[in-house]
């Protein structure tokens, strides 16, 4: 008998189909058991995979919990940023949880995600750490899959990436903008799929970017994902020094930055 060759991940998807199970069932749901009230989140969010954003807030009293939030999984903190209120959810680390995270968010009354997750360096940089606004990623993880058909990038919405074009010229780090990978499996980055990774001109590594631009092109969504080249993979002694408060500080003034021009773009829109 003949066996399909396909990998599971690719077979029966339908990708104009809708979901069967939906985050807004789930919240639902959720909502019930806690007996928890239906409020909103913040228009704009944030995803800190390493939690050092949400450390820095709460150890400084800036974050109180959202007491809507019925997410299962996690936590979400509110704060204020030049005069923007934005909700965080702290350690959604990789795409599968990043874009269960996103789904929830966007059901509860997200319109613009920002991500920031520290990032292994590929290419050559002049100072570290870094910011990377990830323009594409390689989709070397299993999510994407779920939601676009296959293909070796899924890519930002074009609009937020002409939006942010010169307004990092007198940020304090260096921005820069390019295309990442995208990996589930950090502990298997051999030293062959790094060099192969390079040679692609890819900058760093991390685990999110591909998954949330396939589920922010699939769903029509505004996210925006940079990464935060803070290592070397370990392969230095001293390595994963992100600067200030864990580089908190420095992400914080990305986050105004960004918040400021795209919601100001939103509002016009």
């Amino acid at each position: 008998m003949a066996t399909d060759e396909t990998p599971p991940i690719l077979r029966d998807k339908h990708y104009d189909a809708p979901s069967a199970f939906t985050p807004e069932s789930l919240l639902r749901e959720a909502r019930r058991q806690k007996g928890a009230d239906k409020v909103a989140v913040p228009k704009t969010c944030l995803l800190d995979p390493d939690g050092d954003i949400v450390r820095y807030l709460s150890a400084n009293d800036r974050a109180r919990k959202h007491e809507g939030w019925v997410c299962y999984h996690t936590d979400l903190w509110l704060f204020t940023l030049d005069g923007h209120e934005i909700g965080v959810v702290a350690c959604a680390v990789g795409a599968s949880f990043a874009v269960l995270v996103a789904e929830e968010m966007f059901a509860s009354g997200c319109e613009l995600l920002i991500s920031i997750t520290s990032s292994g360096q590929l290419a050559p940089m002049d100072r570290l750490p870094c910011f990377i606004l990830i323009d594409r990623a390689l989709r070397d993880e299993g999510t994407s899959y779920h939601y676009m058909p296959p293909a070796d990038f899924s890519e930002a919405p074009a609009y937020l990436l002409q939006a942010l074009s010169g307004v990092f010229g007198a940020f304090g780090e260096p921005v820069l903008q390019g295309a990442n990978w995208t990996t589930d499996a950090p502990f298997r980055e051999t030293a062959a799929a790094i060099d192969a990774m390079t040679q692609r001109g890819l900058l760093a590594v991390e685990m999110e970017a591909a998954a949330l631009y396939a589920f922010a092109a699939a769903r029509g969504r505004d996210v925006v994902c940079f990464a935060h080249v803070t290592n070397q993979m370990g392969q230095i002694e001293g390595d994963f020094e992100k600067g200030e408060a864990d580089g908190a500080t420095q992400a914080l003034a990305l986050i105004a930055t960004v918040a400021g021009r795209l919601c100001a773009v939103q509002a016009a829109g």
